[in-house]
């Protein structure tokens, strides 16, 4: 019992958003096969967020399924306060979304599945722009893509050797 009060302790300080659930029909010989797909997003609202997809023939088990591939893929993004540090694009497959940080008070601006991947990342003000295919998979993913390609300032001047300052160009 204690195993599974712990675990339970531990998926507490991660927050899980349904971003899509599908009924899917197999027409077979004696008629149609129904199943379930869905697509969850989970995050600790820290920078930390991972993307599943899990199929099953009942909606419990496809959700089951898609928050433990979540948590299997999840990774840690570089966020800068409660937005982002520069501009970014995601790209899968035909999908796209424009990311830019916004200032305090805007607010998470953007749809649907961008909006899920955002908000349990730990995003609060953002501006967003998707374009091409509207696909949920392929929007969530292309969210998660922008976002993977955040570097922060220290990382940036870690890799040319130099200081903080001399990347802003700061004279001392």
């Amino acid at each position: 019992m204690a195993y599974y009060e712990d675990k339970n302790k531990e998926d507490n300080q991660f927050e899980e958003k349904l971003i899509k659930l599908s009924r899917v029909a197999k027409v077979v010989k004696g008629g149609r096969r129904f199943s379930f797909s869905a697509l969850m997003v989970l995050g600790d609202k820290q920078g930390n967020v991972g993307l599943g997809f899990g199929k099953a023939n009942e909606v419990p088990d496809a959700i089951r399924k898609a928050l433990e591939q979540a948590r299997k893929n999840m990774v840690h993004l570089n966020l800068r306060g409660d937005t982002i540090p520069h501009d970014t694009v995601g790209y899968f497959r035909s999908s796209k979304i424009i990311l830019k940080p916004a200032s305090k008070g805007t607010g998470v601006i953007a749809g649907g599945p961008a909006r899920a991947v955002l908000e349990v990342a730990g995003v609060k003000n953002i501006l967003s722009k998707s374009l091409g295919n509207n696909n949920a998979l392929n929007l969530a993913k292309a969210t998660l893509e922008g976002l993977k390609t955040l570097e922060n300032i220290k990382d940036i001047a870690k890799k040319r050797d130099k200081t903080v300052d001399e990347i802003y160009g700061v004279s001392k």
